[in-house]
């Protein structure tokens, strides 16, 4: 019978499934905390099983408990509260995966995780090798030493060196180097000598051919006994000759896929991602049945944990590049106007989503005068970071081509001639720039935007026609201006074509006819209103389908004498 709140023992060391913590402190380093005893306290006191080092974080904040073999995590009557998955929880079910905070974004974080023992899994592996021919007390403490690194480290250079050590102690070789390929060549990662000491990199003086041949010749493992006399074993090649080595062995490091910590695959022999290599200079290695299948166990667990840490990397770059995008994300959100006129006779209201967390779509709105206006909408070529970023840089040309000339053409045409020296026609942009006075002249050019809509009402919305190329095409080139004048009442709708090509879960776009349905059923409402019709009817028609394609950007323009 099992006593209470302790789980039940695993019928073998295969079966067990240890409950462990993924640790993040505030500093973003990572360890993992195995939970082998309950309660499990966790808290900033020291007597804690796991101790946090935040002052805001309670002396027990919480503990895990574990009730007819599965784990619950409890607030212990804590200031802040415990969180599992977002949710302030007093007590909670802790299933794999779970994410436990403390209530502040840059405290600890805990990841709860119920994992095949690595302890017990590694040591049932080599069980039966250490049975036949591996029982020596210094090479099974060198076991039990790998799996405590594997149990206890994420470091993955301290498990490496492990492996290494317990190959040396298995084998009884001298030196012991981990090398792994980069750009078909091999680096030295880990060098060890037998008693743990390290190694310069320069004191693998074999012939990396010799190294390279052992790799290519597709077998588990490779060992080579040389005797100087040339009376038996393998005759070595003169350079190897030459640095009185007695034998050598290496052991092919074999690319493997890893989905969970339970599921391994290796690939094949020429798969390789590295070698472990050993040699000896006054004994030959022992290479008895035994201790083959702990060195090609031990060789796989090399692989295995190389492999994990590249996930780790990709993950860990990933989620850079996230953090990044972002910063980048709100820095471009920053340069929209942070307020838009909403009394007076021009008012307007606009918006813009970036189909991915940076946009290439701006619009900007500046009053030039107590009688003058200018608004501008632009879309860049192409998406992400380089769109945002060439964004960016248009936005500063045109707030200061606008403050230096508001003749439209002289300002279309200095901007077009900034993007144009500065991506050599590689990059482009449509823009509608327009001015709109208090008389109600409304002047406009079109660098092959969407065509902006006129919206009166009583009447079909009117299309104001292009009046030239994208900007940034060519060096030289002419943007003709319009103009028209504008009553009371009216709006000016300005959009990208992300607005038109807005598409549904059948593939169907927005397109400007259900549009032109929308501004006509609204054309009497002012500029939010009708700005906020717009944004439903995207919404509803899209249906909650992502827009990968392209930013959704719109700008109500209003005309109130």
């Amino acid at each position: 019978m099992t006593a209470p709140g302790v789980p039940p023992p695993a019928s073998s060391p295969a079966s067990v499934r240890a409950p462990a913590l993924a640790v993040t402190n505030p500093s973003g380093n990572r360890s993992r905390v195995v939970v082998d005893t309950f309660p499990f306290l966790i808290g900033r006191q020291g007597d804690n099983h796991l101790v946090l080092r935040d002052n805001r974080i309670s002396r027990t904040h919480a503990r895990i408990a574990v009730e007819h073999g599965e784990y619950f995590v409890e607030d212990m009557d804590s200031r802040h509260g415990v969180y599992v998955n977002g949710q302030r929880s007093k007590r909670s079910k802790l299933h794999e995966g779970d994410r436990i905070d403390f209530g502040f974004q840059d405290s600890y974080r805990l990841v709860f995780t119920l994992e095949e023992d690595e302890l017990n899994r590694f040591l049932g592996q080599i069980s039966a090798a250490a049975a036949t021919g591996a029982s020596n007390l210094s090479k099974l403490r060198s076991l039990v030493e790998v799996a405590r690194a594997l149990q206890s480290s994420l470091s993955t250079n301290d498990v490496l060196a492990a492996v290494v050590d317990a190959a040396l102690s298995v084998t009884g070789a001298e030196r012991g180097f981990l090398l792994l390929g980069k750009d078909d060549q091999l680096e030295v990662s880990v060098a060890r000598d037998r008693r743990g000491a390290p190694l310069d990199i320069s004191d693998l003086t074999v012939p990396r051919s010799l190294i390279n041949r052992a790799l290519r010749s597709r077998r588990d493992l490779l060992s080579m006994t040389f005797d100087p006399s040339g009376a038996g074993g393998v005759s070595p090649d003169m350079s190897v000759a030459s640095l009185e080595l007695r034998s050598v062995v290496c052991v092919p490091l074999i690319q493997v896929r890893t989905g969970s910590l339970q599921e391994t695959v290796a690939g094949t022999l020429n798969e390789t991602v590295g070698v472990l290599y050993m040699d000896s200079r006054l004994s030959a290695a022992d290479l008895s049945s035994g201790n083959r299948e702990i060195l090609q166990t031990l060789a796989l667990e090399a692989s295995t944990i190389l492999e994990n840490a590249r996930l780790l990397d990709e993950e860990r770059a990933k989620q850079h590049m996230e953090e990044e995008l972002n910063v980048a994300r709100i820095i471009q959100t920053g340069l929209l106007p942070r307020e838009l006129p909403a009394e007076g006779w021009f008012r307007a209201f606009g918006s813009s989503i970036a189909s991915r967390q940076v946009g290439g779509d701006y619009f900007d709105v500046r009053q030039i005068s107590p009688d003058l206006f200018a608004c501008v909408i632009t879309d860049v070529s192409g998406k992400g970071v380089s769109a945002a970023l060439l964004a960016a840089l248009l936005q500063g040309a045109f707030v200061f081509a606008a403050e230096a000339a508001v003749r439209i053409d002289d300002v279309m045409s200095r901007v077009n001639r900034f993007l144009y020296e500065r991506a050599r026609g590689e990059k482009y942009a449509t823009v509608v720039f327009c001015t709109v006075n208090r008389s109600g002249e409304l002047r406009w050019s079109n660098a092959g935007h969407p065509k902006p809509l006129l919206v009166r009402p009583n009447m079909e919305p009117q299309s104001l026609e292009s009046t030239g190329i994208p900007i940034g095409m060519m060096d030289i080139a002419a943007y003709e201006v319009k103009t028209i004048q504008l009553e009371p009442g009216d709006k000016i709708v300005l959009f990208s074509d992300g607005v038109s090509e807005a598409s549904n879960t059948q593939g169907e776009c927005f397109d400007k006819r259900r549009l032109k349905e929308i501004l006509r059923a609204h054309a009497s409402a002012g500029c939010a209103e009708l700005h906020a019709k717009l944004v439903e009817g995207v919404e509803d028609f899209s249906d909650g389908c992502e827009q990968e394609d392209d930013d959704i950007t719109m700008l109500v323009l209003e005309y109130q004498p």
